[in-house]
């Protein structure tokens, strides 16, 4: 266990290993391009949906449905469907990945809307407030928290799942993974899992902090 350890110390290390187009350096540029454009198609499904949903009251059960039948489906199978009808690109992988995030925005964004009290609508409503004003001057400043928690939600799902892209012998992290494993190499599979268990952490610890920092002055 030692010496193995050992080697992926050196692995994880040496500077060959972060060079060239094979080098930890691209491939973690690959991942998290394939993670962040996925995040942010799923962010632009998924919150006009939760908000629409939230400000109106209207089709919340088919929406937390469909957002539990996302969290069931099974990723890599959707990848090897979306392969079969349109061939071999990264369109599968985008798809994949989308319907994973879609469902934690939904459900989040939905959930930060309903948390509003009623009363601090009906006040607004009061003001003179129209149903666009109120959605995006009360509501949605009100329901950020839980917005931004959805969407490190989604985003940390997607770096986790990302590595399906070398499954359709594409980049990304997940490369080290499947090839480790293709060629019986122990050392190169743990470092691709340990590289993307640390991209998961930074990343939310990044937007962690993030939303401490912007929601700052706001009382528990």
């Amino acid at each position: 266990m030692f010496e193995l350890f050992k080697n992926l110390g050196t692995w994880l290390t040496s500077g060959s290993q972060w060079a060239g187009q094979d080098g930890i350096a691209h491939r973690l540029a690959e991942h998290l391009q394939y993670s962040l454009l996925a995040t942010l198609v799923a962010a632009a499904i998924g919150l006009p949906l939760g908000l629409l949903i939230g400000h109106t009251g209207k089709g919340a059960f088919l929406a937390i449905n469909l957002a539990s039948f996302g969290r069931a489906l099974p990723t890599v199978g959707l990848v090897v469907l979306v392969f079969l009808a349109g061939g071999l690109s990264m369109l599968p992988v985008y798809v994949a990945l989308v319907a994973l995030a879609v469902p934690a925005i939904v459900t989040n964004t939905y959930a930060g809307m309903t948390a509003v009290d009623p009363d601090v609508k009906d006040a607004a409503r009061g003001q003179g407030m129209r149903g666009r004003q109120v959605l995006l001057h009360v509501e949605l400043p009100l329901a950020l928290p839980l917005i931004m928690t959805g969407l490190r939600l989604a985003l940390i799902q997607v770096v986790a799942t990302a590595t399906i892209a070398a499954y359709v012998s594409f980049g990304g992290l997940g490369r080290y993974v499947f090839d480790g494993l293709a060629q019986r190499d122990l050392v190169q599979v743990l470092g691709g899992a340990v590289l993307v268990a640390l991209v998961a952490v930074v990343l939310d610890l990044l937007l962690s902090t993030l939303q401490r920092f912007l929601f700052r002055h706001r009382t528990a």
